[in-house]
């Protein structure tokens, strides 16, 4: 059964995800990938402020194809996280809710989750058309010379997601190797 979710996250609702749990996205996020990580970095070491607020936000790392006319964007599907993880910590401590992308997280990243009592999602890689059309506005709303990595707000209604690191550190990449491994 599919869990709903009204974003932004509140810590009540990040605390009742588990590992595992597949959970629609409806409401405000935000996209950064590689390039708006290391620039979001460089602007809080000046001592500026981000462009968004971060709190209980979702950042879902991804970087758009081109849109069709009549689309809002074009297809849409997550980066690999760990390319993001050096710049995580720092963004959970400042408050972020939880983030959406694929793969494996460093050990930083995930005792930050825990730290910060927020979520990693991921998105089905492969299926960036089909995740686009959850989509329903996207705005550049920074770093518009980044050209696909800018950042990004979005609104998106039913996005599909499953929670693969819980507040509490549950890792479905583990646990889910364990259930189906052949003794």
């Amino acid at each position: 059964m599919n869990k709903k979710l009204k974003a932004p996250i509140k810590k009540e609702e990040a605390a009742s995800l588990r590992a595992g749990d597949y959970v629609l996205i409806t409401g405000t996020i935000y996209t950064a990938r590689d390039a708006a990580h290391k620039r979001m970095q460089e602007t809080l070491a000046k001592g500026d402020s981000l462009p968004f607020d971060l709190k209980e936000n979702i950042i879902y790392y991804m970087g758009p194809s081109p849109a069709r006319e009549g689309r809002p964007i074009g297809s849409a599907g997550p980066t690999t996280a760990s390319r993001m993880d050096k710049y995580t910590p720092q963004l959970l401590d400042l408050g972020m809710g939880a983030m959406i992308g694929k793969g494996k997280r460093s050990q930083e990243v995930i005792e930050a989750i825990i730290r910060n009592g927020s979520v990693y999602f991921a998105a089905i890689g492969g299926a960036g058309a089909l995740l686009s059309k959850r989509i329903i506005s996207s705005e550049v709303i920074a770093y518009e010379d980044l050209g696909t990595e800018a950042i990004r707000k979005l609104e998106v209604e039913n996005f599909p997601v499953v929670v693969v690191i819980d507040s509490q550190g549950n890792n479905l990449y583990e646990t889910a190797i364990l259930k189906y491994q052949c003794n």
